[in-house]
C-alpha cells in the first residue's frame, strides 16, 4: 500500500502564507530544493486543490524555471513525470500532462488509490489536506520550517483535528530551515 504524504514549507509559527498571502519567506534555496527532490522521487501522484495546482503548473508550462538551477531542473522533471489529480468544482480544464480533474474529494476513492498505487501519493494545499487529515488518510507529514515568524495568515494544519505524531526524521539546512517528518499514529 502506498503512503499518503502531506508536506509544506511553513513559517516557524505554522503558516504557509502570511496575512497578505505572501510566502516569499519560504522559498527554498538549492540545498533545500535538492532535499525536496529526494523526497519527491517516490511520489507517483500529487493530489492538489485548484489554487495550489495553478501555482505549480509553471513547473511544466514555464521552461525558464527549470533552467535556473540544476535542482530546479530536477524538480521540474520529477513534477512532470508524476500524475496529478486536481480537486476543483470550478476548474474547467487542466494545462499540464498527466493531470485530471475530480469535482469532489471522495475519501473512499482516495483510499482505493492508496491501496492500489505502486508509488506514494502526496497531498498539497491546506484545504485538501484538511479533508485527508479528517478522514484519517494521511500516513506521514513533512514540514520545512523557515526561520521566520509571520504572526498570522493561512495555517498549514486544520483546526479541530487532533493527531498524535511520531518523529521519523529531522534535518537542518544552512539557510536556517529545518525539516521534520512525522508518522501519524
Amino acid at each position: 500500500m502506498a503512503r499518503l504524504i502531506c508536506s509544506a514549507l511553513a513559517s516557524l509559527d505554522g503558516y504557509i502564507a502570511d496575512e497578505h498571502g505572501r510566502f516569499d519567506w519560504a522559498v527554498p534555496d538549492e540545498e533545500v530544493l535538492s532535499f525536496i527532490n529526494e523526497l519527491e522521487r517516490p511520489v507517483g501522484t500529487h493530489l492538489y486543490g485548484r489554487r495550489l495546482y495553478e501555482l505549480m503548473t509553471g513547473w511544466e508550462t514555464d521552461p525558464t524555471l527549470a533552467e535556473r538551477s540544476p535542482a530546479m531542473g530536477e524538480f521540474a522533471r520529477l513534477w512532470r513525470a508524476a500524475d496529478k489529480i486536481v480537486y476543483s468544482g470550478t476548474l474547467d480544464r487542466v494545462v499540464t500532462t498527466r493531470t485530471r480533474i475530480e469535482r469532489t474529494f471522495d475519501v473512499e476513492a482516495v483510499r482505493r488509490l492508496k491501496n492500489s498505487a505502486e508509488h506514494d501519493l502526496a497531498v498539497g494545499g491546506p484545504e485538501l489536506a484538511a479533508h485527508a487529515f479528517e478522514a484519517g488518510l494521511i500516513d506521514e507529514c513533512g514540514l520545512f520550517f523557515a526561520p521566520v515568524l509571520v504572526g498570522g495568515g493561512k495555517s498549514f494544519f486544520p483546526r479541530g483535528v487532533p493527531a498524535e505524531l511520531e518523529l521519523l526524521d529531522q534535518r537542518r539546512f544552512g539557510n536556517g530551515m529545518v525539516h521534520v517528518r512525522y508518522r501519524l499514529r
